[in-house]
């Protein structure tokens, strides 16, 4: 069985990515990773040759700034990266620039793809996802965040990145077959000095249509960004974060005012988030897949 990871990244010196902690999580179950990196001088493809792996492969590429409906130049940039693994590889394994893999779990995503890989079925895996917001303190667990979706899957080009990227799906739409594995994601993209997360969301306009939700839910006039004002749930983070992270804890030097007691979800989304905390279950939920038992 042979892996290869894949990703993209531009502007992530500037944005303050953390990209590296993002390829190195998951080098040690790849036996190559691709690097699509963007059109940008700040610094970011030296930075990803400091990792200092010959696993890894650089990619130059373009972003096309006329991709803008529904984010669709992230999935261009992914599909850029996915198209450049060779076939010799069984398995592909996704990770965005601010997605890190706990090293306790690698044994079991390695362990889910020898399981699976006769399985022609299986279509991917799946993994559980925890969204960081503000500090590495909280949890976001309403409605707006996504549970789950595939970054592990096979190599066929038939399967595309769709929209923003979040999730794939065949060339047709149609979704892609996949089994939950014992794994999550650890979503970063939330968490950055209020002033250099102010820069990050103003810098990926560029990338969105002025008429998106997505650009309309981050719209704030101050300089710096306020995190409590742009959020309607969190939860207190008990576990312990990813090795690789440790230093970005250290050098956590910011501290907003947020708290998993204060709520600010009205009528629907109200009832349907105490609904999937009692139930644990998350009622018209649209996923990406198609999950296998």
């Amino acid at each position: 069985m042979k892996v290869c990871g894949f990703s993209f990244v531009k502007n992530g010196v500037q944005f303050d990515y953390p990209v590296v902690e993002a390829i190195t999580s998951i080098l040690p179950v790849c036996d190559h990773f691709i690097v699509a990196v963007g059109d940008c001088a700040d610094g970011t493809r030296e930075l990803i040759q400091s990792i200092g792996s010959e696993k890894i492969e650089i990619i130059d590429t373009v972003w096309d700034p006329t991709l803008k409906e529904k984010g669709r130049v992230l999935a261009s940039e992914t599909n850029k990266a996915f198209d450049a693994i060779p076939a010799g590889y069984d398995w592909c394994f996704y990770i965005q620039g601010d997605e890190v893999v706990h090293e306790k779990y690698l044994p079991a995503i390695r362990s889910a793809m020898e399981e699976n890989l006769a399985n022609k079925a299986v279509d991917g895996l799946i993994f559980h996802y925890q969204h960081f917001y503000g500090t590495y303190d909280y949890v976001a667990d309403s409605r707006r965040w996504y549970r789950s979706e595939i970054r592990v899957i096979r190599n066929d080009k038939g399967i595309r990145s769709w929209n923003d990227a979040q999730g794939f799906r065949w060339k047709d739409a149609r979704k892609l077959t996949g089994k939950f594995i014992d794994a999550s994601v650890y979503h970063y993209g939330w968490v950055r000095p209020p002033k250099k997360m102010k820069e990050k969301l103003e810098g990926s306009k560029q990338y969105w249509s002025v008429e998106s939700k997505h650009i309309k839910t981050i719209n704030q006039a101050s300089a710096e960004y306020d995190y409590s004002l742009s959020i309607d749930s969190l939860t207190r983070f008990r576990g312990t974060h990813p090795a690789v992270m440790q230093k970005r804890l250290d050098q956590l030097d910011w501290h907003p005012e947020l708290s998993e007691k204060k709520k600010k979800l009205t009528g629907r989304y109200f009832v349907l988030y105490w609904f999937e905390k009692i139930f644990h279950y998350r009622p018209f939920e649209n996923k990406h897949f198609i999950e296998i038992k």
